[in-house]
């Protein structure tokens, strides 16, 4: 295995296009000296001369052998410079980044997080990709949204306690908190039997309300809607009602709950990688937006 450094194959390209020592010196800032030296190292690691010296002013010619290691030189300096390239980029937060996550995050929290990276480092690369929330799984991914611990290995950031909400018609039930008992076998429309309306209908439950499910589907607005239509009430996410028009529907009447069912919403990592630019930003970011959520949470 020849012991061929870039930088003499740098002094090696420079000689052979500048046609003298001394210009190549000038042309990387070195002394002519410093430049033998390089080429004279390249000659021993190689055990061959790369250049004929005929001396005086002409200029030194590529011998047969130096010819082949110019031409490969080349690709390797072509190389060594797109690395370079790709590291300074991946310093200054270009890059992929591969993020998963669920639907309340995807509403407000990513949608942040994202918009800010591409602001920042618009040349990176987000990739997005919904998780399971049954069994989440970091596998390649760089974070990775979760309301709830991730079994592993991991690193995380607690961002959010996110309330429950109820969603009622307009006077079905008195003004302010609601005690979660008086949903005891009342009609509800909620979301098909998800993992995350499973752990709701067992937390109501648990607090002894067990509503009468009169209508399942998918979807927040379509839920919305048929709370307006008087079919039954909803609990929802706060994030699901964040942005929406429900507060301000004076069909629609919008109660915390007491005791009030509540979803810790972190943020995870691999603890055992080591965290891109990219990845870091992003989690500053989602933090700073999570805060920012966090100050209108209803109190």
């Amino acid at each position: 295995m020849v012991d061929v450094e870039l930088r003499h194959l740098r002094a090696m390209a420079a000689v052979a296009e500048e046609g003298t020592f001394g210009r190549a010196a000038t042309r990387l800032g070195y002394t002519q000296s410093s430049v033998s030296q390089q080429i004279a190292a390249l000659e021993r690691a190689l055990g061959g001369a790369v250049f004929d010296r005929p001396g005086g002013p002409r200029a030194v010619r590529l011998t047969p052998l130096g010819e082949v290691v110019l031409a490969h030189g080349r690709e390797l300096l072509t190389k060594s410079e797109a690395l370079a390239d790709a590291v300074d980029r991946f310093r200054a937060g270009s890059g992929r980044i591969d993020i998963g996550t669920f639907q309340s995050v995807s509403n407000l929290i990513l949608p942040a997080v994202v918009r800010q990276l591409l602001d920042e480092h618009p040349g990176c690369d987000i990739r997005l990709s919904e998780v399971q929330p049954e069994d989440p799984q970091l596998g390649d991914l760089d974070l990775l949204f979760h309301d709830g611990r991730v079994d592993g290995d991991v690193e995380h950031v607690k961002l959010l306690d996110e309330p429950y909400l109820l969603v009622a018609a307009a006077g079905a039930f008195p003004d302010g908190p609601v005690r979660v008992k008086l949903l005891d076998d009342a009609p509800m429309v909620a979301w098909p039997p998800t993992f995350h309306q499973r752990w709701l209908e067992r937390t109501l439950a648990g607090y002894g309300a067990r509503p009468r499910i009169v209508f399942r589907t998918a979807g927040h607005e379509t839920i919305l809607s048929m709370v307006r239509a008087g079919i039954g009430s909803a609990v929802l996410p706060w994030l699901a009602l964040h942005g929406t028009d429900a507060a301000s529907d004076d069909r629609l009447t919008i109660h915390p709950l007491q005791p009030s069912p509540t979803r810790e919403m972190h943020l995870h990592w691999p603890a055992a990688r080591t965290r891109s630019p990219l990845a870091t930003r992003a989690i500053d970011i989602a933090t700073e937006a999570a805060n920012d959520l966090a100050r209108q949470l209803p109190r």
